[in-house]
């Protein structure tokens, strides 16, 4: 069978965005296991609650709105990365109220 050749993919085909989002979700995985275990969890659990009220507040369609909140939140996973963020107190680990938009 084709379908089960290596490297065949599983589930639904992803857009460029929805890659993009990953990527990002991923990326502050990674880099929340660099740090501390309490800021290790507070990364974990700021990140996962963020992507999940935004896939519920935010309208799918609304690619602007979409791309802003990639780029914030590049910019913040930069700043989590840097060598100069010593502890995550530092840092505003708030994102402004989203509307659906």
């Amino acid at each position: 069978m084709e379908s089960d050749a290596i490297g065949a993919s599983r589930g639904p085909r992803l857009s460029g965005m929805q890659k993009q989002v990953l990527a990002l979700y991923r990326g502050f995985l990674r880099a929340a296991r660099s740090k501390s275990p309490e800021d290790r969890h507070r990364i974990e659990s700021f990140v996962s609650a963020e992507f999940r009220r935004n896939s519920k507040l935010v309208d799918r369609k609304n690619f602007l709105y979409i791309e802003y909140l990639l780029r914030r939140g590049k910019k913040l996973l930069e700043q989590i990365n840097s060598p100069a963020t010593l502890r995550l107190s530092s840092l505003n680990l708030r994102f402004c109220e989203n509307r659906k938009r």
